[in-house]
């Protein structure tokens, strides 16, 4: 009994756990102004790094600006040199929900996407939770942190028939 009372207890954690990871805060119902242009902004940002267009993104990053990927983190000059490189192509970001949470002049926001990206020459597709925080500074919103978690839900976006099924 104690054993058939402890499994149900972890299957029913362990469904809440990934039912939770795939839902993003509720908030309310109508955006603000300010929620409107930081997400507007973002998806600009995600257009800006498909087309590798360092200069618009030079001004959008604080110059202190924090980068966190699955291999690493660094900071602006080095975000900057990986997208004009080709390091990293952000390709595409399919974005299937954006909250925003504002605090004063800070705002939290974030993507579940699933992101089409050129790694080294090699085609990926990968599901993330994507944090983007915001500051405003004169009038100006700022990306301060970008940060990526992969999200253990299975890609969402139709893969191309060159990507490998564990890319999917």
């Amino acid at each position: 009994m104690k054993t058939l009372f402890l499994t149900v207890s972890l299957l029913f954690t362990g469904l809440q756990l990934t039912l939770a990871q795939a839902k993003l805060p509720v908030s309310a119902t109508t955006t603000t102004k300010e929620e409107q242009e930081v997400l507007a902004l973002s998806k600009t940002k995600w257009a800006w790094m498909a087309d590798k267009d360092v200069a618009a993104l030079n001004g959008l990053f604080k110059d202190n600006s924090v980068f966190v990927h699955m291999g690493g983190s660094w900071g602006k000059d080095q975000e900057l040199s990986v997208i004009k490189g080709g390091m990293i192509w952000y390709k595409k970001a399919e974005v299937y929900a954006a909250s925003v949470n504002m605090f004063d002049s800070t705002a939290i926001l974030l993507n579940d996407i699933d992101l089409v990206a050129v790694v080294g020459g090699k085609e990926v597709i990968n599901p993330f939770m994507v944090t983007e925080v915001y500051l405003k500074e004169e009038g100006q919103w700022k990306l301060g942190s970008l940060t990526f978690s992969h999200l253990a839900r299975p890609v969402k976006l139709n893969a191309p028939a060159s990507a490998s099924p564990a890319q999917r």
